[in-house]
């Protein structure tokens, strides 16, 4: 039987991934941070029902997932937004078009995101952001891993026609 950590490494090694998961869902910093706070305030609360042997990542991530949702109802305002880029690498070959060009179509990629439904984003964005599998997708949004399999693929799919809608029209 594996050690089971104590909570505030759990907080350590984790809070960085799973900011950035919720800002991502959320696309504000604040809304993210305060997410992250209700996040931990109701890990910790179940944290010793938690078996040793469990998937503590993939945990806080289905507290994150939860907890975004929650807010996502409350806060009416943040269905207009969009989800805002991070990291994004410019090679230093481009010019200064190109650079706007490719921040400009990852801005359209981001916004299409945030239109999708709730599961589908969350499992486009735990699969193609996160990096999660989609046994731990299936663990974190509570459902089987061919429900998340398909969100995905349900996703990616509505994400292809709209940009290949908007490249027939011009």
């Amino acid at each position: 039987m594996k050690r089971k950590p104590e909570f505030d490494e759990l907080v350590r090694v984790y809070s960085r991934e799973i900011f950035t998961y919720l800002w991502r869902m959320l696309g504000d910093n604040e809304l993210a941070e305060d997410c992250l706070q209700e996040v931990y305030l109701r890990g910790f609360k179940a944290y010793a029902r938690l078996d040793g042997e469990a998937n503590f990542r993939a945990w806080l991530y289905k507290i994150a997932t939860n907890t975004a949702y929650s807010l996502r109802e409350k806060e009416a305002r943040i269905s207009s937004k969009h989800l805002a880029l991070d990291d994004v690498e410019i090679e230093d070959k481009r010019t200064p078009h190109e650079e706007f060009d490719v921040k400009e179509r990852l801005e359209k990629i981001a916004k299409a995101v945030a239109t999708l439904p709730e599961m589908q984003r969350s499992a486009i964005v735990l699969r193609k952001y996160q990096e999660f599998t989609y046994s731990e997708i299936a663990l974190i949004l509570n459902c089987s891993e061919s429900s998340a399999r398909a969100n995905v693929y349900q996703g990616l799919k509505k994400l292809r026609s709209r940009f290949a809608k908007k490249l027939k029209s011009g």
